[in-house]
Order: C-alpha cells, then sequence, then structure tokens
C-alpha cells in the first residue's frame, strides 16, 4: 500500500490527475449543472455535486497512473 501512496503523490501523477479532472470535470458540470449555472440557481446539494463531478475523474487517472507505473517497474 506505501508503495501506491508513494506512486499517487508524486508530482507527474498529481499533475495528471487535475488536468483530467478539470478538464472531464468542466465538460460533466456542463452537461449536468450548465442549466442552473447559467440561471445563478445553484443549491448547496448541487455545489457539492459538482465538487464531486470533479473529484471522481481525478480518482479514476490516478487510479490508472498508478497501476500503469506500478506495471511498468514490475516488468
Amino acid at each position: 500500500m506505501s508503495e501506491w501512496i508513494r506512486i499517487a503523490r508524486r508530482r507527474d501523477t498529481v499533475m495528471r490527475g487535475l488536468q483530467v479532472g478539470g478538464i472531464v470535470g468542466t465538460i460533466l458540470t456542463g452537461i449536468n449543472h450548465g442549466d442552473a449555472l447559467l440561471a445563478g440557481q445553484l443549491s448547496g446539494t448541487a455545489m457539492c455535486k459538482i465538487l464531486l463531478t470533479y473529484c471522481v475523474p481525478y480518482c479514476v487517472s490516478t487510479y490508472a497512473s498508478v497501476a500503469a507505473e506500478r506495471a511498468r517497474l514490475r516488468s
């Protein structure tokens, strides 16, 4: 587990996750909450959902990066 965390905390892994999370999160936020954003009618619940919309692709990217790096190190 400590190897997994070490790789997940590396600068390149974090930066890749932030880039993917930013791009994918923005697209999904526009699709799912664009009308409410444009109308200025966001509830607290919607704001929480938007934050999660950015977190999910970050986590997926981080998981994929760590898995790929661990596979590379094994071979």
